[in-house]
């Protein structure tokens, strides 16, 4: 079945945002809420967690620049499959460097993809620190973590930007849902 037809029967185009950000920016916790608001209204849409994928497809790779791009490479190979099937997909990944950033966006037709820059200051994401893991990296006991060992560069040309900082969840994923909706037409 073609992917036109895919999306008619839909109702809504398909495609996909990256998120990237640090860890702890609040790239998951968005995506999720912005899930639930998008399928409330009908959108057939995914998430892709890249915790989940590193348990199955991704279970091979470790951390190194090398297997990050492999981790990515093919986390935009599902996202691009789900787009052929008229799916709107969410992809919360740190992508930490802009050469991972092109390499995600080549699978992708231009109309298709958009890049979200969740920006957060260092130090917030330190106090954050849901899974624990910053607390590890400045421990010496987590290496090539993204941040503190490992480099994240900021996008300089993002299609949207938003930022976590002093700002209520609820605002951002009501800011991103608007951003989504007009992708959708």
């Amino acid at each position: 079945m073609s992917r036109e037809r895919l999306e008619v029967m839909n109702g809504h185009k398909g495609g996909v945002v990256w998120f990237t950000g640090l860890p702890g920016s609040g790239k998951s916790t968005i995506a999720n809420g912005v899930q639930e608001r998008l399928l409330q209204s009908g959108v057939r849409c995914v998430v892709l967690d890249g915790d989940e994928l590193r348990k199955g497809l991704n279970r091979d790779l470790g951390f190194s620049e090398a297997d990050r791009l492999e981790n990515l490479r093919r986390a935009a190979q599902v996202a691009q499959l789900f787009v052929q099937a008229g799916m709107f997909v969410l992809a919360p990944f740190i992508t930490p460097m802009d050469s991972f950033r092109e390499v995600v966006r080549s699978f992708f037709k231009p109309k298709d993809y958009s890049e979200l820059y969740v920006k957060c200051a260092l130090d917030s994401c330190v106090r954050r620190d849901p899974k624990g893991m910053y607390s590890q990296a400045l421990a010496g006991k987590l290496p090539d973590f993204t941040g503190i060992s490992a480099p994240y560069e900021p996008p300089v040309d993002a299609d949207f930007v938003i930022d976590t900082e002093g700002v209520e969840l609820q605002q951002c994923v009501d800011t991103l849902v608007q951003f989504v909706q007009c992708r959708l037409q």
